[in-house]
């Protein structure tokens, strides 16, 4: 008797699968039939509950996902898995692709899967030139990037130099500031440049 295996997963462990959830539970995946990653990213080759969904399909399952993005990055990876799929006698259904539910058990389903997926991938390359390009500008103007504040001032780095001249251990002024001895001597080294 075929059934319907879900697979849903989130890349941080602060997401919550609950819409993905409640979308395959609707669209049929019994609750024993559905398989969870959190935390884990599409481009890991890994992805345990994946595994374990792929290892649960046998001929004439159908595997359910949410969107396109739950399988991976590339185009590649996503026709192969569906060919495979296809080899093994199982379909791939995805509930929101294109605004509507594609089954590449059918022809016209296969079709849309094999465009959907290439746009995907198209998606993910341009968000990564885009990304670059911001980051090259910022650097050429010389912008930083963000990232998280320096938690020692310069002003303490300074004082801390002042203790190390004074004959204090390097390694102890480091740890007391809660930094690493080889950050706190290019944190110095920074100051007197």
């Amino acid at each position: 008797m075929s059934k319907l295996i879900g697979y849903a997963r989130v890349s941080t462990r602060q997401q919550s699968t609950d819409r993905q959830r409640a979308d395959l539970l609707a669209a049929g995946v019994r609750p024993d039939d559905l398989y969870i990653d959190h935390g884990v990213s599409g481009a890991r080759a890994s992805r345990p509950e994946f595994d374990r969904a792929l290892d649960a399909l046998i001929q004439g399952d159908t595997l359910v996902i949410t969107t396109l993005d739950r399988l991976g990055r590339s185009t590649q990876n996503m026709l192969a898995f569906a060919d495979e799929l296809r080899g093994r006698g199982a379909g791939l259904r995805v509930l929101n692709l294109g605004g509507g539910d594609v089954d590449t058990a059918t022809p016209m389903g296969a079709m849309l899967f094999t465009i959907m997926a290439a746009l995907a991938q198209m998606e993910h390359e341009i968000k990564r030139e885009r990304v670059a390009d911001s980051i090259n500008k910022r650097r050429e103007a010389g912008l930083g990037l963000g990232g998280r504040p320096r938690r020692v001032t310069d002003s303490q780095i300074q004082n801390a130099v002042r203790l190390v001249e004074g004959g204090d251990p390097a390694a102890q002024v480091a740890r007391d500031l809660g930094m690493s001895r080889a950050t706190f001597y290019r944190r110095s080294r920074a100051l007197k440049g």
